[in-house]
């Protein structure tokens, strides 16, 4: 149940206005989560959070920014929600511990970084296009993803901190609330 309110969280984080936001979602995070959480069965517990995202990417195209819609241009992301998928069962399912939250909180956003951005250079490196052609053109289109990539990276390692980190630190508060009854009741032996 918690890997689908953060998955909600982060529907919700895309869609509800934002500008102040500067695009702190919380779609890195609930993605490598969901992939810890939900992910037994790969092909059909992927299916619920892509096809949401795909859902809110083609509301936002449409409705919000009042572009034309090309399902061709958001393969590499939808490609890139379910690797977040996997590489949140591969981290994060079997051990947790902060190295793994902290790998998977630069890895998630630094893979859709290059993704992206490769993609975005691919389709605009022609003569004449957004960016030229060679490795020139390709630092260029990085470079001007980089603030973005900046805030994914903190949305992605507090969202990711908070899901775990919170469940992790009411367990030990408990565990020690306990462990002091019972040195307590021992005392009184």
């Amino acid at each position: 149940m918690p890997a689908y309110l953060l998955l909600l969280a982060a529907l919700l984080s895309r869609v509800l206005p934002h500008s102040g936001w500067f695009g702190f979602t919380a779609v890195g995070g609930s993605l490598l989560y969901f992939g810890a959480r939900r992910s037994r069965h790969l092909g059909r517990e992927m299916l619920p959070p892509v096809a949401a995202l795909a859902g809110v990417d083609y509301y936002l195209t449409t409705q919000v920014y009042g572009y034309p819609f090309h399902w061709q241009a958001y393969l590499v992301t939808w490609v890139w929600y379910a690797a977040a998928i996997v590489l949140g069962r591969i981290l994060l399912a079997q051990k947790l511990s902060v190295l793994r939250v902290a790998s998977a909180a630069i890895l998630g956003p630094t893979s859709f970084f290059l993704a992206s951005n490769y993609a975005v250079w691919l389709g605009a490196h022609y003569p004449g296009g957004m960016y030229a052609p060679g490795l020139g053109g390709l630092m260029t289109c990085l470079a001007a993803g980089l603030p973005f990539y900046g805030r994914d990276l903190a949305s992605t390692g507090l969202f990711l901190t908070l899901a775990f980190g919170v469940p992790a630190a009411v367990r030990r508060y408990l565990e020690s609330r306990e462990a002091g009854r019972a040195a307590l009741g021992q005392q009184s032996l």
